[in-house]
């Protein structure tokens, strides 16, 4: 690496389209719907009633919030993809890793600016989203379960941020749900770790697979995933009722849990060592899995019309998106260029 404006030392100046398009790459689509989708149950949670405004901001904030946590994690992460991913945008030298510390300044920035146009008090949200995301990236992924359980507090945050957009704090019933996505994405984010075991290894990562095995990371999956379903199932008992609320939401929590079971079951059935691939096949169903699960909590909140407008899209594109980019993202098969 011969600097921050390097992608791998060598590497030929990427063309504009093939920049661009590592740009893309690196917000990683097939993910970022999901995350404007919890901020948006965050806010509708809150207030139902809210200006479209606000409910705007609440899922657009956590958007860029997350493209800008994926572009310093890949700036962070360079010298390890370097070694294990070398396909990936910033050590192929198809994006300068300037470029990704310019995208995380830019939508942190511009993030922070409209979080202080919607409530000025969720730019506490902003900066503890910031410090933990680039703790993260930059010392605690290498940590064990306490960097899953950072990378979970990530969407807590976007919940929280969602409800402070439409209200000035956070209802109490609101609290509940944030736990549940961040021990949701605790889980998701174990099993991503999964699917790198090997280049964590030889990077010198020590991520909780690294240090104990696929199996024991297995175990804590189920043991996670046990807590946020029993946690999520408690919810619509803490908050005021909403009209339609319930018959959208246990179908579509149901459907949540039995995606979950399968995701858990294809990493249960794997062999040793755990393939790489398998642990792909399970972190795409939760990735599926979980937008359903931001669509369910709107669905309580506003409806099964609105949890239609706003989930289906975003679960078809995700699905959509996943099939055409994640297998090149993560395995090199090829690129977008």
């Amino acid at each position: 690496m011969t600097g921050a404006g390097a992608g791998v030392a060598g590497a030929p100046a990427a063309g504009l389209r093939t920049r661009l398009l590592a740009h893309v790459q690196t917000w990683r689509p097939y993910t970022m719907l999901y995350i404007g989708l919890v901020g948006l149950a965050g806010g509708l949670l809150n207030d139902p009633r809210a200006p479209g405004w606000a409910l705007a901001g609440a899922w657009a904030v956590p958007t860029l919030g997350w493209i800008g946590g994926h572009y310093g994690g890949d700036y962070f992460d360079r010298r390890l993809d370097a070694v294990a991913k070398p396909h990936r945008p910033i050590p192929s030298g198809r994006m300068p890793a300037g470029d990704g510390l310019a995208g995380l300044v830019a939508c942190t920035a511009g993030g922070a600016v409209a979080a202080l146009l919607l409530n000025w008090r969720t730019l506490v949200l902003v900066a503890a989203a910031l410090a933990a995301g680039l703790g993260y990236s930059a010392v605690l992924k290498a940590r064990g379960l306490s960097g899953n359980l950072i990378r979970g507090s990530l969407t807590a945050f976007a919940l929280l941020f969602g409800a402070m957009a439409t209200a000035p704090y956070p209802a109490p019933y609101v609290l509940p749900v944030a736990a549940v996505f961040l021990l949701h994405d605790m889980q998701s984010n174990l099993v991503g770790t999964l699917r790198d075991i090997g280049g964590d290894r030889e990077a010198g990562y020590e991520t909780f697979p690294v240090r104990r095995g696929a199996r024991p990371a297995v175990r804590v999956v189920v043991a996670v995933s046990v807590l946020w379903v029993a946690l999520a199932a408690a919810v619509p008992a803490l908050g005021p009722p909403r009209p339609g609320g319930a018959s959208a939401y246990w179908p579509v929590l149901g459907a949540c849990v039995l995606l979950a079971a399968a995701a858990i079951g294809l990493l249960a059935r794997a062999p040793e060592p755990m393939p790489p691939r398998v642990a792909l096949r399970a972190h795409a169903v939760l990735v599926v899995e979980r937008v359903a699960l931001a669509g369910a909590f709107i669905g309580l909140a506003a409806g099964p019309a609105v949890m239609l407008a706003t989930a289906l899209p975003a679960l078809l594109a995700t699905i959509m998106l996943q099939a055409g980019m994640r297998t090149r993202y993560e395995f090199g098969a090829a690129t977008l260029a």
